[in-house]
């Protein structure tokens, strides 16, 4: 029977500060990436949308929804991160690190003459390669994006209509991460992958970056809501890059008053879970063919930047199985009387499926009681895709694929 596990990481409830958070996003940084987001045509501020009925029927103060799938029509949050990378890449090449530089100017003739055309490549289960394409065709260059075999033929299709050359790799993202480095080297591309190696970190630590715009909005939002912060923030995790950077942003800002974090991924991809369980600091790569619903998840190899982040701050790892992420689809898109609809893929919607389950069975009634949920609690979600797989998508809402089984279980690891 799939079930659902979790692991109390002790650490994060300890009263100490780590490092690590204002380490990789200076406290000043998402000022400046906010800024810089601000000059894309079409930029907006993604909707923040609050579910309160079903914030009163599972017995929270609310319940928090940050809309990614509305991000630059571009269905999913990836784009801030690849658009940040590119746009320092670029900075570095002219030598202009030290100091600011618009689109505009990056978009010039002038600009364009000097640096030639770079090919931009990385390896995606789908809304990073687009974010990437779609910023790379923006700025006149070219991008490579290589997938793993299994990748949606919509999800090749997205990046595809961006001017992207797609490559689909026999094997899983690590695999197709793995053939990326060695084709750009030999060919003198420019990798923007959201995860690390050794001599390998700026990039990911400017996408890491490139993602507080998203967590800067929806602090400006709940503010507006006379909301200080979130009490709760649940977050969905592939590499970790996303998770780590809400938990870096919140403790920046709030210190010890910082939200309790809890970290999901899929059962068969749950490779910070399974780093936490082992427990000795490092991160752990996981093997097998990572297949799970949730694409954009499916990682079997953590980015070392953002595990030292979460394995100092990080409250709860949860490990689901798909099931867990189709339930949140299914309730999004079918909310309560009075609720907002959401269009969420089985990435985005994990969460919510997470979160509710917490709220509702009695098996985790320990976490709930561990998390102190409740009437006074504001819940932070990311629903960080749209609709990226329409066949899935209906496979899940429409024909009720991935139901929730009877007698599922759940079990505490390493409390």
């Amino acid at each position: 029977m799939e079930s659902i596990n979790w692991i109390i990481n002790r650490r994060a409830w300890v009263d100490t500060h780590s490092k690590w958070p204002e380490r990789v996003i200076p406290s000043d940084v998402p000022r400046v990436v906010r800024k810089f987001h601000e000059q894309i045509p079409g930029y907006h501020i993604s909707p923040l949308k609050g579910l309160d009925r079903l914030a009163s029927m599972l017995g929270v103060g609310g319940i928090w929804v940050k809309d990614e799938s509305q991000r630059l029509a571009l269905n999913s949050f990836k784009v801030l991160g690849g658009s940040f990378a590119i746009y320092n890449v670029l900075r570095q090449r002219l030598g202009l690190l030290s100091r600011e530089v618009t689109l505009e100017e990056l978009a010039s003739p002038e600009v364009r003459e000097k640096l030639g055309t770079i090919t931009f490549a990385t390896a995606t289960d789908g809304n990073h390669g687009r974010g990437v394409a779609w910023a790379a065709g923006k700025l006149g260059h070219r991008a490579v994006i290589y997938v793993p075999k299994g990748t949606a033929q919509a999800r090749i299709d997205a990046i595809k209509s961006y001017g992207a050359e797609v490559t689909v790799i026999d094997g899983n993202y690590d695999d197709a991460v793995d053939q990326i480095k060695e084709d750009a080297r030999k060919q003198g591309w420019q990798v923007v992958s959201d995860t690390a190696w050794e001599g390998y970190e700026d990039i990911p630590t400017w996408i890491m970056q490139g993602y507080t715009t998203l967590f800067s909005e929806a602090q400006e939002q709940m503010a507006a809501q006379g909301i200080i912060k979130p009490s709760h923030v649940f977050m969905q995790a592939g590499v970790g890059s996303l998770s780590a950077s809400a938990v870096a942003f919140y403790e920046n800002l709030f210190g010890p008053k910082a939200p309790l974090f809890t970290i999901v991924e899929p059962t068969k991809a749950a490779c910070l879970f399974e780093s936490a369980r082992i427990g000795d600091g490092k991160p752990y790569k996981i093997e097998g063919d990572l297949n799970t619903i949730m694409a954009g998840l499916s990682c079997g190899r953590p980015n070392p930047i953002a595990w030292k982040i979460l394995w100092d701050c990080a409250h709860v790892f949860v490990s689901c199985p798909d099931f867990v992420a189709a339930r949140g689809m299914r309730m999004y898109a079918v909310p309560l009387a009075g609720d907002p609809f959401v269009v969420s893929g089985e990435s985005g919607a994990v969460t919510l499926g997470v979160f509710s389950l917490i709220m509702q069975r009695p098996e985790l009634t320990p976490l709930r009681e561990k998390l102190g949920l409740g009437p006074d609690s504001q819940v932070l979600l990311v629903n960080s895709e749209g609709n990226t797989d329409p066949d899935d998508f209906r496979q899940v809402v429409w024909e009720g694929a991935h139901a929730v089984p009877q007698g599922f279980s759940v079990t505490q690891l390493n409390s």
